[in-house]
């Protein structure tokens, strides 16, 4: 998993958000990803000699450390005292200057990210033209004009048509940054217009407090066998998990809304704002129906990467029941891998990861009631030991 800016990560942090511990400020240089990668090395030097596409293509394993990439980037573009390495021929941003402050915050006039905000979601065909509207805009403070989509495999296809005539003409000075895990879902005609950049998965161990919370629930799924009331307990170990989701991001919404007002003052001016009123969309407010939308969604990411985890350990404990000793492992040294491993068979090890794959899938794309989904999965695992008898077998 490609995860960068975990070396720089304490206090039960991962990726600058809350495991457990409280949060700390989140860097988005460059040099503090916390990662070796070519790619970017290769972002650093196209910057360092002015070669900028108009359109680029991330792609990793998970959605959250390419948010962190494409933060980096915008800074690179934006920042008012950037870094430059002459030795290596690199470029980078300060974290210091009020560009890099606030691209930081989310709340550079000049930076615009959509994500999927529905409650399918999906990226809409209006979020699209909006983000096409302000790129096509002349940049209020930078030279450039910068939009993130993330999970750009959510456009719906109406969204999809759109950005691709936003790409085969694209504005001057303005740089469209796509982010996914699943790039096959895109159309190729979008493909074919972005530079595609590829982030390798990142070796070494987790956060401490990520590989702890999974570490709980691989002991207990190790020791739950087929009894109905351990596998509920498993369910009530995830809702806990997903309830502190769901406050995190109910404080991310908050903060990005207060950043949005203040960002909206800065822009309007006091003159202009004083002119526009209390409610005045100059002030980056948002209606109630669309902070509910950016909740969900913000909820949502969170609960992906939660699941996330528990499918990466899901894969540990079918490459350990293969036995292939060469392939790395995400949470090398559980004792709940193994244990569990050598009480399943392949196939039934298999099943689990199939099974996890099954339960994220569904989340994702439909509105299946969350528990529902949750309780389903659960209790189709395969788990080993003997299933215990029924009251009917007992009598």
């Amino acid at each position: 998993m490609f995860r960068p800016g975990v070396a720089l990560c304490s206090g039960g942090v991962w990726d600058g958000e809350e495991w457990g511990g409280e949060v700390i400020r989140t860097v988005v240089a460059f040099r503090d990803l916390g990662v070796e990668d070519t790619a970017v090395r290769l972002l650093e030097r196209s910057l360092a000699a002015g070669r900028v596409g108009h359109a680029y293509l991330f792609t990793g394993e998970e959605p959250g450390p390419l948010e962190r990439v494409a933060r980096a980037f915008a800074q690179a573009l934006l920042c008012d005292r950037p870094v430059r390495g002459p030795a290596e021929g690199t470029w980078d941003g300060c974290n210091d200057c009020p560009a890099c402050r606030r691209i930081e915050h989310g709340t550079h006039p000049d930076v615009h990210w959509i994500r999927p905000e529905s409650k399918l979601r999906v990226i809409t065909i209006d979020q699209v033209r909006e983000l096409s509207r302000e790129i096509f805009l002349k940049p209020h403070e930078g030279k450039w004009k910068v939009g993130v989509i993330v999970e750009a495999d959510c456009l719906n296809a109406q969204a999809a048509n759109a950005l691709l005539k936003t790409l085969e003409e694209p504005p001057a000075q303005s740089v469209l940054v796509l982010l996914t895990a699943q790039p096959g879902r895109l159309l190729d005609t979008i493909v074919s217009r972005c530079l595609r950049v590829r982030f390798a998965p990142r070796a070494g161990q987790p956060d401490p407090a990520r590989l702890a919370w999974v570490e709980r629930f691989a002991g207990l799924a190790a020791s739950a066998g087929e009894g109905v009331l351990e596998r509920y307990r498993l369910v009530g170990l995830l809702l806990e998990r997903l309830e502190s989701a769901r406050e995190e991001a109910r404080r991310e919404v908050a903060r990005t809304a207060e950043g949005s007002r203040e960002n909206g003052k800065a822009v309007v001016g006091d003159a202009d704002e004083e002119e526009a009123g209390p409610e005045s969309p100059g002030e980056g407010g948002r209606s109630p129906a669309e902070e509910k939308a950016a909740l969900e969604a913000e909820y949502r990411r969170r609960r992906e990467e939660l699941l996330s985890a528990v499918l990466q350990w899901w894969r540990d404990v079918w490459i350990t029941r293969l036995g292939a000793g060469e392939v790395r492992l995400f949470y090398p040294g559980l004792s709940a891998t193994p244990a569990l491993a050598q009480r399943l068979s392949v196939a039934d090890a298999l099943h689990n990861l199939r099974v996890w794959e099954g339960l994220q899938s569904t989340l994702r794309r439909t509105n299946v009631q969350e528990l529902l989904a949750l309780e389903t999965a659960v209790l189709q695992l395969r788990l080993g030991g003997s299933p215990r008898p029924t009251a009917r077998a007992r009598a």
